[in-house]
C-alpha cells in the first residue's frame, strides 16, 4: 500500500480540522463563561490545593490546557494571582488536560459521534444570529464540538490502515528493543508532533487514532503521550520569548514541573507500564456495566488511564515543592531593574490574548503603571524648578526628556493592544471600557507632553538668567503640591478597577487647582502693573501655572474616563 503525498496532506488536513474545531469550541466556552472565569480563578486559588483543582475544572471547562496557561498567566499579570497560586492553576490543568484523552478514548471511537455532528450545526447556526451575546457564544460551543469530532473521524479516515502491509509495523519494532534508549526516541517523536501541532490535544488525538489503527503499540504510545507533556511547555515556552517576565515564570514553572515528570518516569517505565496493566483489570470490569462491548476501545482507554495516573501522580510529588519552584523561576527569571522597566510594559505581553475579560484586565492594570509614571516625571519637573547645581539641573533635563520619550511609546503600545483586544467580539460594557482606556491613555500621553514642555521653559529660564522672585517659586510649588494631591486621587481611581470610586474628592482636587490658578492670575497682573518682577519673568511663570492647570483639567478626565464613560 502506498502513501501518497496528497495522502498526507489528508491527514493533515484532517488534523487541522480536529484543532480548528476545538479551537472554536474552547473559544466559545471562554466567551460564554466571560468573567465567571475571572470569579473561579481569584476565589478558588487561596491555596495550592485549591489551585490545583481550579486548574483541573477550568480546563475541563475550556478543554484546552493551553487556554488555561495563557488565562493563568494573563490574570497574573493583572494582579489577580501570584506566581505560586499560577503554578498550583498549571497543574491542575495538565490533569485537566487528560479529561479530552478520555472524551475521544469513550466516544470518538466507540459511538459514531460525527454522525450526530450535522444536526448539532444545525440547531447552533440559528443561534450565531441571536440578539443575546451568551446565546451567540453558546452557538460557537455547539459548532466547534460538531467540528471536534468531524475532524476525528475525518482524521481516522486519514491514517492509512497498515494491516495489509506490515512492514512499516516491522519498522517501528525494530526500535523497541533498546530499552531506555527506545522510550527516550518516542517521547522525542511525541514532543516533536506537539510542537508542530501547536496543540498538546491534538496530539494526544493522532496518538489515540494511530493506536486505535494498530499503526503504533500501547508503549510506543505511552511514550509519546509523555513527549506530548514536555512539546506544551515548549509551546508556551517559545510563546514568552518575547512576552513580559511573568509569563516567562509561568512558563519557566511548567516546563520544570512536566520535564521533571517525564524523567523521573522514564526512568520506571516498564515497572509503571505494569502498574497502568495491574489498575486496567479491575479498571475494565467497572466500566464493563456501564460500556457494552468495552474491549474495541480497551487501548485507547487504557492510555488515557496511564495519562491521567502519571499526571496525578506527578501533581501529587511535586505539590509540596510549589514555593520551591517558584523561587527557583524567580531566580532564573529575575525581574527586571527599575530602569529597565520604565521602558517595557510590565503587565502587556505580546503573546496570544486568551479572551476580552484577562485583556482588559491587563490594560488596566497598566494603565495604572502608566499613571504612577506619569505622577513620577511630574514631580521630577517641580524638582527641577528649584534645582541649583548645573549638573544636576542638566541630568533632570534628560531623565524628562527620556520619560516624554516612554509615555509615547507605553501609549502608543496599549493603544495598538487595544485594538487587537477590540478586533473580537466585544459586549457593549466591554467597548464602554475600551473606548475609556482609549481616552485615559491619550491624557496620560498628554500629560507627559505637557511635562516635558514645562521642563523646555524651565531651561529657557535658566539658559536666559530670568530669575523668579521667592513669591513666585512659593506660588509654582503650591500649584504642584495640589496638582500631586489631584494625581494620587486619580491614580486611586485607576488602582480601584476603574470604578470612579474616588470622583468626589478628584472634583475637589481640581477646584483647587482651578482656584489657586486664578488666584495667580489676578496677582500676576497687579504684580506686573507694580513691577515686583520683570515681564520676561511673568511670561514664563504664567506659562508655568497655566500648563500644571491644564494636567490638572488632563486629570480629571482621567478620573471621570474611570468610571467607564467618556464624552
Amino acid at each position: 500500500m502506498e502513501f501518497s503525498f496528497l495522502d498526507l496532506l489528508e491527514l493533515f488536513g484532517a488534523l487541522g480540522f480536529f484543532i480548528y474545531g476545538m479551537k472554536v469550541m474552547s473559544d466559545g466556552i471562554q466567551r460564554t463563561a466571560g468573567s465567571k472565569l475571572r470569579d473561579i480563578l481569584s476565589g478558588m486559588t487561596r491555596n495550592r490545593y485549591l489551585g490545583v483543582f481550579t486548574g483541573f475544572l477550568i480546563t475541563c471547562l475550556v478543554q484546552s490546557s493551553s487556554a488555561t496557561t495563557v488565562m493563568v498567566v494573563s490574570f497574573a499579570n493583572a494582579g489577580l494571582l501570584n506566581l505560586v497560586e499560577s503554578i498550583g492553576v498549571i497543574m491542575g490543568a495538565n490533569i485537566g488536560t487528560t479529561i479530552t484523552a478520555w472524551l475521544i478514548a469513550f466516544f470518538g471511537f466507540k459511538i459514531k459521534i460525527s454522525a450526530f455532528a450535522l444536526p448539532i450545526i444545525a440547531i447552533g447556526f440559528p443561534m450565531m444570529f441571536a440578539k443575546r451575546s451568551t446565546t451567540r457564544y453558546f452557538s460557537e460551543v455547539l459548532i466547534g464540538f460538531a467540528l471536534l469530532f468531524l475532524g476525528l473521524d475525518a482524521l481516522k479516515n486519514a491514517v492509512p490502515d497498515l494491516n495489509s502491509n506490515p512492514e512499516f509495523l516491522n519498522f517501528l519494532a525494530s526500535f523497541t528493543d533498546y530499552g531506555i534508549l527506545s522510550t527516550l526516541l518516542f517521547v522525542s517523536v511525541g514532543t516533536l508532533i506537539t510542537v508542530i501541532v501547536q496543540s498538546s490535544s491534538a496530539a494526544m488525538a493522532l496518538t489515540l487514532t494511530l493506536l486505535f489503527n494498530d499503526v503504533i503499540t500501547f508503549e510506543i504510545a505511552a511514550a509519546m503521550v509523555l513527549g506530548e507533556n514536555i512539546g506544551t511547555t515548549i509551546t508556551a515556552n517559545l510563546a514568552a520569548i518575547v512576552a513580559n517576565v511573568h509569563a516567562k515564570r509561568a512558563a519557566r514553572a511548567h516546563l520544570i514541573f512536566n520535564v521533571f515528570g517525564v524523567t523521573w518516569l522514564v526512568l520506571i517505565f516498564p515497572i509503571f507500564l505494569d502498574l497502568i496493566a495491574y489498575m486496567w483489570d479491575p479498571f475494565q470490569r467497572s466500566l464493563e456495566h456501564l460500556i457494552p462491548n468495552l474491549g474495541e476501545s480497551e487501548s485507547e482507554l487504557k492510555l488515557s488511564l496511564f495519562h491521567t495516573i502519571f499526571n496525578l501522580i506527578n501533581t501529587l510529588l511535586m505539590l509540596g515543592f510549589i514555593p520551591a519552584i517558584a523561587r527557583f523561576v524567580t531566580k532564573i527569571v529575575p525581574a527586571k531593574s527599575i530602569e529597565d522597566e520604565a521602558y517595557h510594559l510590565e503587565y502587556i505581553g505580546t503573546g496570544a490574548m486568551v479572551n476580552t475579560e484577562a485583556s482588559i484586565l491587563e490594560a488596566k492594570k497598566e494603565l495604572l503603571k502608566f499613571g504612577k509614571l506619569v505622577k513620577k516625571m511630574t514631580i521630577f519637573v517641580s524638582e527641577l524648578l528649584v534645582e541649583t547645581d548645573t549638573k544636576k539641573f542638566k541630568k533632570s533635563l534628560t531623565r524628562i526628556k527620556n520619560y516624554e520619550e516612554i509615555t509615547d511609546k507605553i501609549e502608543s503600545e496599549i493603544v495598538v493592544y487595544l485594538a487587537k483586544v477590540s478586533e473580537g467580539e466585544l459586549s457593549e460594557a466591554a467597548s464602554m471600557q475600551i473606548r475609556a482606556m482609549l481616552s485615559i491613555a491619550g491624557d496620560l500621553e498628554v500629560i507627559g507632553d505637557i511635562n516635558y514642555s514645562m521642563a523646555r521653559v524651565i531651561k529657557r529660564k535658566s539658559e536666559d538668567r530670568i530669575y523668579f522672585i521667592p513669591l513666585q517659586r512659593e506660588n509654582l510649588l503650591e500649584m504642584f503640591e495640589l496638582l500631586e494631591k489631584g494625581l494620587d486621587v486619580m491614580i486611586d481611581n485607576l488602582d480601584n478597577d476603574m470604578g470612579g470610586k474616588h470622583l468626589e474628592e478628584a472634583y475637589h482636587a481640581e477646584k483647587a487647582i482651578n482656584k489657586k490658578r486664578n488666584d495667580l492670575k489676578k496677582r500676576h497682573l497687579k504684580s506686573i502693573e507694580k513691577g515686583e518682577y520683570k515681564y520676561e519673568s511673568g511670561m514664563i511663570y504664567t506659562d508655568l501655572f497655566s500648563a500644571v492647570e491644564s494636567i490638572g483639567d488632563r486629570v480629571i478626565s482621567i478620573s471621570e474616563a474611570t468610571t467607564g464613560k467618556i464624552s
